[in-house]
């Protein structure tokens, strides 16, 4: 494995930036690794930039959209690593689509690992290790006779649309409980 292509951002210089400014961080980054992809496909488009993305993903190569979305939680929390390696990763999807079969590549498949590996000349990791906790709340809160649980809105729902949940600790079934904020101890389902 070679050392990375693209210059290691500053730990430093990255604490102390704002939102916006981490913002710009990301843009810059963007637009470093899609000037690398450039030199071998001249024709790639330039990808629009969102960082609208929620829940434990890091980043979405987004074609119909045109552009690549990122989650500003998990920048925020994980700096340096993210636009070290997700940027990067995000653009390797980026390059491998808009080559003349991409549509035809797998999503982590040979050629996005000949991206990573020999253009960015980092490990063709398909996951992140952020922890994703503050990224993907769970905000609906339930009891039952033992603790409090926490439910994903897509949980919840299904919930409200009749299944019910039972704590494994007490069989209790698990009761609504709305408008009260998240406590210590409590577990997440």
């Amino acid at each position: 494995m070679r050392r990375p292509v693209l210059p290691e951002p500053s730990p430093e210089r990255l604490a102390g930036l704002d939102d916006a400014a981490l913002h710009q961080a990301l843009l810059e980054r963007v637009e470093a690794a899609w000037k690398l992809c450039r030199g071998y496909h001249p024709e790639l488009p330039k990808p629009k930039v969102w960082c609208d993305l929620r829940g434990k993903s890091a980043g979405q190569a987004h074609y119909g959209r045109g552009g690549l979305r990122f989650n500003p939680v998990l920048l925020r929390e994980n700096r340096c690593a993210f636009l070290s390696e997700v940027v990067p990763h995000e653009m390797a999807h980026w390059l491998v689509r808009h080559l003349s079969d991409g549509h035809k590549a797998r999503p982590h498949g040979h050629e996005w690992r000949t991206v990573m590996e020999r253009l960015f000349g980092l490990a063709a990791n398909v996951t992140h290790s952020f922890d994703t906790g503050r990224a993907s709340p769970r905000p609906h809160r339930y009891h039952c006779g033992c603790q409090a649980h926490f439910f994903t809105s897509r949980r919840h729902s299904l919930v409200h649309n009749g299944r019910s949940y039972r704590c494994l600790a007490c069989a209790q079934t698990l009761v609504y409980q709305p408008f009260v904020a998240h406590e210590e101890g409590a577990t997440n389902v």
